[in-house]
């Protein structure tokens, strides 16, 4: 039993950076690999970058690379999502996703994660 929000979003110019939260609740969420997943509007939701439960592992959509850093503290149950050099393209609902134990899928497939904040926008302008 995961319980997730998300906060941090809003309005930055190209290039500019953001920091993402996704807070969480539950007895077992320092055992979840956690998850970034963003979605433009009238696109498929997306990979951004996953972590596993101890944060020793990363995982990346190669866009992403260089330029966003999750990373997890788990004694404040919270994940976290650093954003740099942000282009326009980047503009989407990110939501933070918990993944289920003994997943069959990969990372970056959002099937295999169990539960999911409602997400907050992040708009970068040109």
């Amino acid at each position: 039993q995961v319980q997730l929000v998300e906060s941090g979003g809003g309005l930055v110019q190209a290039g500019g950076s953001l920091r993402l939260s996704c807070a969480g609740s539950g007895r077992t969420f320092s055992n979840n690999a956690m998850g970034w997943f963003r979605q433009a509007s009238g696109k498929e939701r997306e990979f951004v970058a996953a972590i596993s439960w101890s944060g020793a592992s990363t995982y990346y959509a190669d866009s992403m690379k260089g330029r966003f850093t999750i990373s997890r503290d788990n004694a404040k149950n919270t994940v976290y999502l650093q954003m740099s050099s942000l282009k326009p393209e980047d503009t989407a609902v990110y939501y933070c996703a918990a993944r289920r134990s003994g997943a069959y899928y990969p990372e970056s497939d959002p099937s295999s994660y169990v539960a999911w904040g409602q997400g907050t926008q992040v708009t970068v302008s040109s």
